[in-house]
């Protein structure tokens, strides 16, 4: 006799919370295999796919495209034939978790609720005639909340998703005067996103909203343009930042390029070559290579420089990390800039590709502009950006002539040192740059 199992949205790991369905990749009714992708997910870091680790029919699915599932709520659930269960080593399948997935909160055995935020609980879809009956959606008893007006009155406001909570609170709406479109009036984020288009919401400071106006557009902030705005919000507000820039003539380092391109072997890039500066300099001023403690009490050196570099990609802007960038050669740091960079472009990074930089390179030359001062990637203490390569004037070994000239910006934490050391940095990278020779007297 089939039994039916309900798998979860797992913990996809770096403190997320939920993840956007982009696309069903099973339908009702289907068989799958154990391990087999079942949806496709965005979260905050990257597109996943998410296997499913059990085989059997799928019974039922939970969540729209385009619907955010927070962490721990249900994705799909499956009628698995006895023997058939999660490849799980030691213990019950219903006892341990699968590796990365995550604990499940609560006592061993109980059920999480079968809601989604932004619309009701799942569609369930009658299976072929064989499988079992699907169980009937649990839905959470709501948590207390107290009313404004009422101190210390509480009353019960149906929703249970924090996700719908969180985004109350950032809009200062009442919950308590909304009408749930859930299971028993349950309160879901589409309540909030209507409220907050038509205006009509009561405020917790009971301050009027406005409706937009005719012909305004809201596009709503969510996945990686979320966590974009609040990491660069979070940076403005928390560092100090502080930025020097300087002109550079990179024609020598462009000469070189083209040289080292003509032997045989892979193409070397431009951002390989300032990937490799950055790597030297920094071992040359470690102090950059840091970031502060999140309480403010000590600066933390990091032994490894893991490198970000801004690259562009179907999600926009995003920042794929170089690990052990220090410990790479020239040719293997163009390597890893190039899979890095295609897999930014097909939108194939991962979370772990995503986090984790202690530095950052931004040429954004390539967007065909000399300089910026950017926002910090928090909680990195230092930035170097890189203009574009263009011919101008500029004075060479006492005359006039037209050399390739770049601007380059230091933006830097100024908890972790002074401008002298910032300086110090860049004005070294600028050399290295113009003299691409001098990196041999620090290998």
């Amino acid at each position: 006799m089939p039994v039916v199992r309900e798998f979860t949205l797992p913990d996809l790991g770096e403190g997320l919370t939920g993840a956007e369905v982009v696309r069903w990749m099973v339908e009702v009714g289907e068989v799958i295999a154990v391990d087999q992708p079942v949806v496709e997910v965005e979260t905050a870091k990257a597109v996943v796919e998410v296997p499913c680790p059990y085989g059997g029919v799928v019974t039922a699915r939970f969540g729209e495209v385009g619907e955010e599932v927070p962490v721990g709520a249900p994705l799909v659930t499956v009628a698995v034939s006895p023997g058939e269960g999660p490849r799980v080593s030691g213990g019950g399948a219903d006892e341990r978790p699968l590796v990365g997935y995550g604990v499940a909160d609560g006592p061993k055995g109980a059920r999480r609720a079968r809601i989604r935020p932004g619309g009701g609980a799942g569609t369930l879809v009658a299976p072929a005639a064989t499988a079992p009956a699907v169980p009937a959606a649990v839905v959470a008893a709501p948590a207390p909340v107290e009313t404004p007006g009422a101190p210390g009155a509480p009353a019960v406001v149906a929703v249970i998703s924090p996700l719908v909570r969180r985004m109350a609170r950032e809009h200062g709406i009442d919950l308590a005067t909304l009408a749930g479109s859930g299971p028993d009036g349950l309160i879901m984020r589409a309540d909030v996103a209507r409220a907050l288009e038509s205006g009509a919401v009561a405020t917790v400071a009971a301050a009027p909203v406005s409706a937009p106006a005719a012909g305004d557009e809201l596009v709503p902030l969510r996945g990686l343009r979320r966590t974009v705005a609040e990491k660069l919000g979070r940076s403005h507000r928390e560092i100090p930042a502080a930025t020097c820039w300087v002109d550079a003539d990179a024609t020598e380092l462009m000469e070189l390029r083209a040289r080292l391109n003509q032997a045989p072997g892979p193409k070397i890039s431009v951002l390989a070559l300032l990937a490799r500066i950055c790597t030297v300099a920094l071992a040359r001023f470690p102090e950059l290579n840091s970031s502060v403690e999140p309480d403010g009490s000590a600066i933390r050196r990091h032994a490894a420089v893991q490198l970000g570099f801004a690259a562009q990609g179907e999600r926009g802007l995003v920042v794929p990390v170089v690990r052990d960038a220090h410990g790479l050669g020239t040719e293997q740091l163009g390597a890893e800039l190039a899979r890095l960079t295609e897999a930014a472009r097909t939108g194939k990074l991962t979370p772990a590709e995503l986090t984790g930089g202690t530095f950052t390179l931004n040429n954004y030359g390539v967007f065909g502009v000399d300089g910026s001062t950017p926002i910090l990637n928090h909680p990195e203490a230092a930035m170097l950006g890189v203009g574009r390569i263009t011919p101008k004037p500029w004075v060479h070994q006492g005359a006039l002539a037209v050399r390739q000239v770049t601007q380059l910006s230091f933006t830097f934490d100024h908890r972790v040192c002074d401008g002298g050391t910032a300086g110090g940095f860049l004005r070294f990278v600028a050399d290295c740059v113009e003299q691409p020779g001098m990196l041999l007297r620090q290998l």
